[in-house]
């Protein structure tokens, strides 16, 4: 049997969210920045990438550290953490990675022969006269670097704005000399910040950060994640540097909007910030984003979803699923876990994170492991109490007459799981299970229809419960 795609695609114990995907050679590279399990803060660790080759995006590869925090001048001692990156190919063949550390307002630049070998620093970006960028006068903070390579230009892109924040006008749009470093034409604003959006079709999905850059044919594609946060949205033109036209969201990483198997305004998932990209893979096109688990917003792991850009350039948002990269259902057949879930909710649903000791505490179902951060080990679902659901999309069931599930917990009362092909569908049938303090099995005979299908399962009981996978027979 082949191997199946997942989402996420990477394995559970890794935290690699902020993904900018590329195509070199015959394989699919993803940098991104690296969030550390159970951390009070983003992006804690050193750069990692992963790669597959483009005809099987279920065969990820760990190709090892390519960039440490400490490689930077300005943070030998590693205070500062390294956030979302980009990776552009330039002229003479050597791939150039950039990058922001969290406590300095510039753009740093590193180099390597190959995409995913041992990056060297190679300088900070600067104006003609020597000056770093972000460090003269009225600059606004760079963040969030993307950045496309065409012909002798290079264009970077560039800039957070939060909504309150007046000096910062939108993300910023700046042309480099071959040399990938120096400015050849000044920073000039791209898509604008809340502040600055009336009357530009920006409102409502103003510019926050996170921002990539893509070109399909003679049309740019800059791809952010706006003031709503959980969304990313895209914008077009025939211009690298000016007219981009907002267009709409790609996905959201609670599912809102989307409106095919629930109220649009419906939350599936608990959202946070989002940043990701778009990438052809043999004919087919892919957006890269990211999910928060643990309950918190710095345990963040990666997603893919197949997309589709119509004749007139438009991409239709796309649901969040378990079966992202798999490029349909996966097998209504076999043990699945339960970090797969592409739906988690409770009675009590947000569609917000928050950092630790805020309102995310053990009331609400998370996405976690048992060990501590690099740890090899599958994750699980915890704190399903009475009403608390994760939902897994989707299988193409056959003949399945019976539904296993492995659980924990139960703190001497156990409860019931019951099974829907639908969020707030009726049950096909319910599986009882016993408090334990180990992994225990519990089975029940429940047929499912042929078909495809989304499954749910929602814990009703007095007590709470953890799920570490679930079996179709």
């Amino acid at each position: 049997m082949k191997r199946q795609g997942l989402n996420p695609y990477l394995p559970s114990w890794e935290y690699s969210p902020d993904g900018e995907p590329y195509v070199f050679g015959n394989r699919v590279y993803v940098y991104g920045s690296h969030d550390r399990f159970n951390s009070h803060t983003y992006c804690m660790n050193d750069y990692v990438c992963w790669s597959a080759p483009e005809d099987d995006l279920s065969d990820w590869k760990y190709e090892g550290v390519i960039y440490k925090k400490t490689d930077d001048p300005k943070n030998q001692d590693g205070e500062a953490c390294l956030y979302a990156p980009d990776v552009t190919l330039g002229q003479d063949g050597r791939y150039y990675l950039y990058y922001c550390l969290d406590h300095f307002p510039i753009v740093s630049v590193a180099v390597c022969d190959i995409p995913a070998g041992k990056y060297e620093f190679y300088g900070y970006v600067r104006y003609k006269d020597g000056t770093i960028l972000g460090e003269r006068e009225n600059d606004q903070f760079q963040f969030d670097p993307g950045v496309l390579t065409e012909g002798n230009n290079v264009y970077l892109y560039t800039g957070f704005c939060m909504p309150v924040d007046k000096s910062r006008k939108g993300s910023m749009a700046i042309v480099l000399e071959a040399d990938m470093l120096t400015i050849k034409e000044e920073p000039i604003t791209l898509a604008p910040s809340e502040s600055y959006s009336q009357g530009t079709g920006f409102e409502g999905h103003e510019f926050f950060e996170a921002s990539s850059i893509r070109k399909l044919g003679e049309t740019y594609y800059f791809i952010y994640s706006s003031v709503n946060m959980h969304e990313l949205c895209y914008a077009t033109s025939k211009y690298p540097t000016k007219d981009f036209v907002y267009r709409g969201t790609i996905v959201s990483n609670n599912d809102l909007y989307i409106d095919s198997y629930k109220p649009a305004e419906q939350p599936m998932f608990y959202g946070g910030n989002n940043h990701g990209s778009i990438v052809e893979i043999k004919g087919k096109w892919y957006i890269f984003y990211h999910r928060h688990t643990n309950g918190t917003n710095f345990s963040r792991q990666g997603c893919i979803e197949p997309i589709k850009i119509l004749e007139d350039g438009t991409i239709h948002q796309v649901e969040m699923t378990s079966c992202g990269p798999n490029g349909g259902p996966l097998i209504g057949k076999g043990e699945y876990p339960a970090y797969l879930a592409c739906n988690l909710f409770c009675k009590h649903i947000n569609p917000m994170t928050a950092g630790p000791g805020d309102w995310m505490d053990c009331r609400f179902p998370k996405i976690t492991q048992d060990g501590k951060d690099g740890d090899e080990e599958i994750g699980h679902i915890a704190n399903m109490r009475d009403g608390a659901t994760a939902g897994f999309k989707y299988f193409d069931c056959k003949g399945v007459t019976k539904v296993t599930i492995k659980v924990r917990g139960g703190l001497g009362i156990g409860g019931t799981f019951e099974i829907m092909t639908k969020w707030d569908g009726t049950p096909i049938g319910t599986i009882t299970v016993d408090a334990s303090n180990d992994w225990i099995e519990y089975s029940s005979n429940i047929s499912i229809p042929d078909g495809v299908h989304a499954l749910y399962f929602r814990y009703v009981g007095r007590s709470q419960a953890s799920i570490a996978s679930f079996t179709l027979e």
